[in-house]
């Protein structure tokens, strides 16, 4: 596209005078900001049964913060997580049908959901060829989208928003949301890096995270321990409440009416921003950052000191904020994070990665204390679990394209769960207010008008 530079700058000036709003209206008129209250608090907007962030308690009317706790339709993730892992399992599956169905799978329902899924993992004739590599993105998440709202034109019952068929477009997505992602990387390095083109077809006895180690590499080779931290991060991704952007995003636009694939892309589109799921690669471009500029890993003035810099916005990206540091409801501590944390020293050690883990130790421990100190907050400030989902992703050689798409590979399972419920209870169309503070005008014939 060929724009008149200076015609275009001269718009861009007006397109932003025009829209600059006095941010002491909004205390004057008590506007939540982002629906969220000056405590942080969320506005209530909805119910659900599916997922609970659990960040506080209230006693004789003032917010106490507490260690945070996530619940996957009223089980606490720490006891799912242990649940599997003690019994040496995988535990994305069983995460997805609790949370469609409300309920923990016994073992033949598991093992019966599972098979169908595996059933599912195909995508449609010629759609690998005439959709994902044609025109293929350098942005896997436009990608994803695009092929997701192309996968309408492949339903032969597309619009039809009863449970059953919803049911049966989200299991769909499910199962075939890995094969878009990782399709989409292999034609996008081949395209736009000239790399050899290698499509490996999914296995049928392999989890989703075997399965996207397997479709990734070019040996399909991994270690159980690298499957088994890629399943842990997706269970620890896959539902977080109804209130968080891309969830939120999929509630709205259900609430329309409109078709699966369209609400799915909505919240695809939403996940895609760094706010939200990208920001782990914001992480691991800081974290990068700060290796390069702090030359003894183990001196705490000068990761301190590198750290204080990147507050005061002259270090890395100048936005002044230390990314995987505090989180939107959790104050005290991020209880993704905290199991995560268990896990990744082992995949470290595995890798001959200890040095670097003891420094994302240091960096955990030193920036909430200097974020605290340095910022006038109103509450606890916590590593969230984007500081070290972005770690592993690199020990796993996850490529960065996809850092955000497994996340949208985890967090299908919940959007689908909110789709239904919102479908199931019939709410009304979710429309908020916004108050106009415009002032009114009269109406200036074109004879009348003089160039500004």
């Amino acid at each position: 596209m060929n724009f008149n530079n200076e015609w275009l700058d001269k718009l861009t000036e007006k397109a932003e005078t025009c829209n600059i709003i006095d941010p002491s209206l909004y205390t004057k008129y008590d506007v939540k900001r982002g629906l969220r209250d000056i405590s942080g608090r969320g506005v209530l907007a909805g119910l659900t049964e599916i997922g609970e962030v659990h960040s506080y308690i209230i006693d004789e009317n003032e917010m106490i913060p507490c260690p945070g706790k996530l619940y996957y339709r009223g089980y606490d993730i720490e006891d799912i997580v242990q649940g599997f892992m003690s019994e040496d399992r995988f535990g994305f599956e069983e995460t997805a049908y609790l949370l469609l169905f409300g309920e923990l799978p016994d073992k033949d329902t598991l093992k019966d959901f599972e098979k169908n899924l595996a059933n599912l993992r195909k995508l449609p004739k010629d759609f690998t060829r005439d959709i994902i590599m044609k025109a293929p993105g350098k942005n896997m998440m436009n990608t994803l989208s695009k092929s997701v709202l192309s996968m309408y034109s492949y339903d032969d019952n597309p619009d039809d928003i009863s449970i059953k068929n919803v049911l049966r477009q989200c299991l769909y997505l499910i199962a075939s949301f890995p094969l878009l992602a990782v399709y989409a990387y292999q034609a996008y390095t081949h395209y736009h890096q000239d790399n050899s083109l290698c499509i490996h077809s999914p296995r049928e006895d392999f989890s989703t995270a075997e399965n996207i180690l397997h479709m990734l590499r070019l040996d399909s080779n991994f270690t159980p321990l690298e499957a088994k931290l890629l399943d842990l991060s997706l269970v620890l991704h896959a539902e977080h409440g109804g209130g968080n952007n891309s969830t939120f995003t999929t509630k709205v636009v259900t609430s329309t009416g409109t078709d699966t694939y369209s609400a799915i892309a909505a919240a695809l589109c939403s996940l895609k921003g760094p706010r939200h799921g990208g920001a782990n690669i914001k992480v691991v471009e800081m974290l990068e950052d700060i290796k390069e500029n702090v030359k003894d890993w183990e001196d705490d003035e000068e990761i301190v000191a590198y750290l204080k810099k990147i507050l005061d916005k002259e270090a890395f990206d100048r936005s002044g904020l230390i990314y995987g540091m505090g989180h939107a409801v959790y104050s005290l501590s991020d209880p993704r994070a905290e199991i995560f944390k268990e896990h990744v020293k082992e995949l470290a050690h595995q890798k001959g990665m200890d040095e670097e883990f003891r420094f994302y130790s240091k960096i955990e421990d030193i920036a909430p204390k200097l974020i605290a100190k340095t910022r006038k907050i109103y509450k606890g400030v916590s590593t969230n679990i984007d500081f070290y989902s972005g770690f592993v992703y690199r020990m796993l050689n996850i490529p960065l394209e996809l850092y955000t798409p497994i996340f949208a590979i985890a967090r299908i399972a919940g959007w689908s769960a909110h789709r239904m419920e919102e479908i199931v209870n019939k709410g009304k169309i979710i429309r908020p207010a916004y108050k106009s503070i415009a002032p009114r005008k009269k109406y200036v014939p074109m004879s009348e008008r003089t160039e500004k």
